[in-house]
């Protein structure tokens, strides 16, 4: 530690001479010095010092108001400071190493002692900034986690993870669930290299990532090509089943706009799900019942273009939309069931937009 920077504040040219002197008999070339305490707190806050060596007696700023300043300066207070005093000062030392003055040096210097207590503090310091450097690193890496774990749960559910160590699984009964697929993804995949399709599905994904927090939506998750999101499950939503509508019109125009020139299909239903956090060492928040089958399904019906809607979500919105009844369709698992084609909202209406942040948290 002999590269340390020492700053030694004296108002006596004679012993600020002896201590540096000494000093650089140590081996601590290091060196500065200051005639009084306004310059000392210049050179403070001009250049990184390890160690301050402080008179207590100096015209103007005394060796207690530098000390005072110091410890009152987030980036200065980490800095030790040993106090230079005569025999006479001790009741002002006392009160300096009150004030958060790590040690004291009596005049006339003792060697022995000057050595055994600057090496004593700068080995103090170099732990603390050992431990800071350490902290700071934890801060770094919680913040990392505190990314991903953004990237993988909604916002609402990190909240609640952080605070009570888990995610409870709930019922959320009234939940529009919106699911978008690419069109003839697997025969892109196949006709363009994979670095090319990454990048356009990354675009998509943002652009995806971006319309679900403008219209105060969830994004859920990516599947492959097919992307789920949700209105009024972990943050509360006025006018799910419109916002997921108006999303999803501007994902489709969004995919075909992109650099891929994709078309989308889209589903919408509107009901309960169930949503919990699953896995251990790989986690996952995920959306469960026939809810989310039913959305799903819908993606699969009809022409790539259009939003198909459930009887439930378009009872909703059939004010505001335009629609066509396809009649009694097919579902897997659901048997025939009304479907709506939807190409496009109501001139009438305007698309309903929830700023980020405006709703609380479920």
């Amino acid at each position: 530690m002999n590269d340390a920077a020492i700053l030694v504040v004296d108002d006596d040219d004679n012993n600020q001479f002896t201590l540096v002197q000494r000093l650089m008999r140590e081996g601590y070339a290091n060196v500065t010095t200051a005639s009084n305490g306004q310059d000392a707190l210049t050179l403070l806050s001009r250049s990184p010092f390890d160690l301050v060596l402080l008179d207590v007696m100096m015209p103007g700023l005394d060796g207690i108001a530098v000390l005072t300043a110091i410890r009152e300066d987030q980036l200065l207070r980490h800095i030790p400071v040993i106090m230079i005093s005569a025999a006479s000062d001790l009741e002002r030392v006392v009160h300096c190493i009150e004030l958060g003055a790590e040690d004291y040096l009596p005049k006339p210097f003792n060697k022995v002692l000057l050595r055994a207590r600057i090496r004593a503090c700068l080995e103090k310091k170099h732990l603390r900034d050992q431990e800071r450097a350490n902290l700071a690193q934890i801060e770094h890496q919680r913040g990392r986690l505190n990314e991903l774990l953004h990237a993988i749960l909604p916002s609402p559910a990190v909240a609640e993870l952080e605070a009570t160590g888990r995610v409870e699984p709930r019922r959320y009964p009234e939940v529009a669930v919106l699911f978008c697929d690419i069109s003839g993804f697997t025969a892109y995949c196949d006709q363009h290299p994979p670095e090319t399709v990454i990048r356009h599905l990354q675009h998509l994904v943002e652009e995806f990532e971006g319309l679900t927090a403008r219209y105060g939506m969830e994004k859920i998750k990516t599947v492959g090509d097919a992307f789920l999101a949700t209105g009024n499950l972990l943050l509360p939503h006025s006018d799910p089943v419109m916002s997921g509508l108006s999303c999803a019109f501007d994902m489709i125009q969004a995919a075909r706009t992109g650099p891929a020139g994709w078309e989308l299909r889209c589903g919408l239903h509107f009901g309960p799900v169930i949503a919990g956090v699953v896995g251990r060492s790989k986690f996952s928040f995920d959306l469960w019942g026939d809810t989310v089958n039913v959305a799903s399904r819908l993606v699969t019906v009809g022409q790539s273009g259009y939003v198909h809607l459930s009887e439930q979500a378009w009872s909703l919105i059939k004010e505001r939309a335009d629609a066509e009844p396809l009649g009694m369709i097919p579902l897997r698992g659901k048997g025939a069931v009304p479907v709506f084609r939807c190409h496009r909202l109501s001139p009438l209406h305007t698309i309903p937009v929830e700023p980020i942040g405006s709703q609380g948290t479920a």
